[in-house]
């Protein structure tokens, strides 16, 4: 079993602030800030709780700006996906959010 502490951050300042900003926004943005907040819970507690995204269906983008080597999915409820990857050294794993989109956004950014 893993004994190394897991956390949970945001590809880029970007992103960080975009999910800090959801939490003021109108109704649906505050749903899905909470649906993203458990999202987190649900990493820490186990970081490999996303589907596993193949390889070859890696956006480019993503290797290119965040040096990817693994690349995961967390089905977010109402059709909203979240993107991860995840990096481990000798002392933690952390969780790293890419982006979250709707399932159209999501099947446009992988080519679906």
């Amino acid at each position: 079993m893993n004994d190394k502490p897991t956390y949970v951050t945001f590809g880029d300042k970007k992103i960080e602030d975009e999910y800090g900003l959801l939490k003021e926004g109108k109704f649906e943005d505050k749903q899905l800030y909470d649906f993203i907040d458990r999202a987190i819970k649900d990493l820490k507690s186990n970081p490999t709780c996303g589907i596993k995204i193949p390889k070859k269906l890696w956006p480019k983008d993503y290797i290119k700006k965040f040096s990817i080597n693994n690349l995961w999915k967390y089905d977010l409820p109402n059709a909203w996906r979240l993107v991860y990857t995840i990096q481990t050294n000798e002392v933690m794993i952390l969780n790293v959010i890419l982006e979250w989109f709707n399932h159209k956004e999501y099947e446009r950014r992988f080519k679906y």
